[in-house]
């Protein structure tokens, strides 16, 4: 049970940081600000490192991780693109990154609470990857 439950509990912050990146990524470019972009790049970095540490477990367990779900994914994308479009400043960006962000906090908390069998250290990864995203949506309120 602690192994099937770690491994679930890593595939979900594995695809959640799959979607943050993606999300990141797609609205860098339009980032008008400069210690705004910053913030996204240094959020997107430390999700990379918290990605490659998932991965190493991932690797122990022979898991291939988990891919965004799809439909999600472009809705997502859809939505950033259609908001962009009508209005393309730094306080949609803002708006769309902490809505991301709280959907991802939301997630992952009710996957920290179902797989209450995963080992510490999954846990604690998890842990850090809610305290990121949290974490971003107070550094990009001053955008709102």
């Amino acid at each position: 049970m602690i192994e099937s439950d770690t491994i679930k509990l890593l595939r979900e912050c594995d695809a959640g940081i799959k979607m943050g990146v993606s999300s990141i990524d797609d609205v860098l470019d339009s980032v008008k600000d400069m210690n705004f972009k910053n913030c996204l790049t240094s959020c997107k970095e430390e999700h990379i490192k918290l990605k490659e540490e998932i991965q190493e477990l991932l690797d122990k367990y022979h898991d291939d991780g988990k891919n965004p779900n799809v439909v999600a994914k472009t809705m997502s994308s859809v939505k950033t693109n259609m908001k962009l479009a009508i209005h393309e400043n730094d306080e949609t960006i803002a708006s769309l990154m902490t809505d991301g962000c709280n959907m991802g906090v939301k997630s992952l908390n009710k996957y920290l609470n179902q797989y209450k069998a995963a080992d510490e250290v999954s846990k604690d990864i998890t842990k850090r990857l809610i305290n990121l995203e949290a974490n971003l949506t107070i550094d990009i309120r001053p955008y709102l």
